[in-house]
C-alpha cells in the first residue's frame, strides 16, 4: 500500500518552518493503513451496523457524527448509511461478511489522513471548516463530514487532535493550504503510521 501516500510524498515541506519557538501546529501525515466502507441499505441499517461494529471490535457501531476505537480498529459513523472501519496495515485481516445486509468498498488508496495537532490546531482548521471544534462542541469521538474549499473531507477528533481524510486527489493542494496557513503558528511536519494513538481515539 505505498502508493496512499504518493501524491504527498512528492509534495516537499519543511520539517520545522514559520514562526520561531515551539511549533503551534504539528501536520502528520498517517501512513500505513488500511479504510474500508461499510454501506447499508435503510431496511438492514441495525444488521450492518452490528457487522460493522464486531469488525471493530466495540460494543455497539456509532450513531451520526461519532467515532468509536475498538479491538479491531477505529469505527466512524461518516454517513447516515455509511461506517468507515480504518486499521493499521500491519493488523491481521478481518473477515467481512455482510451477505445482503451491507456493501463493502476498499478505500485505502482514494483518501490520505492528515492529523493535525498542536495548541493551535482547532485554530488552523477553523481557517478552511464551517465547524465549531471548541473542545464543547467537538470532543474526541466526534466526527464530521466537510467541505474544505468545496472538497468533501471527512474529520474526526481524538485526544492526539484532528485526524482529516482527503480526497486522494485533491491531497496535495489541501495539504499546501494548511501548511502555508500554519507558518504563522509555528510549523512541524512528519510521517507516522496510523495507529490508535495516531489517528484513533486513544
Amino acid at each position: 500500500m505505498d502508493d496512499q501516500v504518493n501524491r504527498l510524498q512528492a509534495h516537499t515541506a519543511p520539517v520545522r518552518g514559520g514562526r520561531p519557538g515551539p511549533a503551534g501546529v504539528t501536520l502528520s501525515r498517517l501512513t500505513s493503513f488500511r479504510l474500508t466502507q461499510i454501506a447499508a441499505w435503510p431496511q438492514t441499517l441495525a444488521e450492518a451496523g452490528a457487522l460493522a461494529a464486531a469488525a471493530a471490535g466495540c460494543g455497539a457501531a456509532p450513531g451520526p457524527g461519532r467515532a468509536a476505537q475498538g479491538k479491531g480498529g477505529l469505527l466512524l459513523r461518516v454517513e447516515p448509511l455509511k461506517w468507515w472501519l480504518l486499521r493499521g496495515a500491519d493488523q491481521a485481516s478481518v473477515p467481512l461478511q455482510g451477505g445482503s445486509a451491507c456493501a463493502f468498498l476498499n478505500l485505502s488508496s482514494a483518501r490520505t489522513l492528515v492529523q493535525v495537532s498542536g495548541p493551535q490546531a482547532a485554530t488552523l482548521l477553523n481557517h478552511f471548516l464551517p465547524l465549531d471544534l471548541r473542545p464543547g462542541a467537538f470532543s474526541p469521538g466526534h466526527a464530521a463530514s466537510t467541505a474544505f474549499h468545496h472538497i468533501g473531507v471527512t474529520l474526526w477528533r481524538s485526544s492526539a487532535g484532528f485526524t482529516l481524510a482527503l480526497p486522494r486527489s485533491f491531497a496535495a493542494s489541501l495539504q499546501e493550504l494548511l501548511e502555508g496557513s500554519a507558518l504563522q503558528y509555528g510549523l512541524k511536519m512528519r510521517d507516522i503510521p496510523f495507529s490508535p494513538v495516531a489517528g484513533g481515539l486513544e
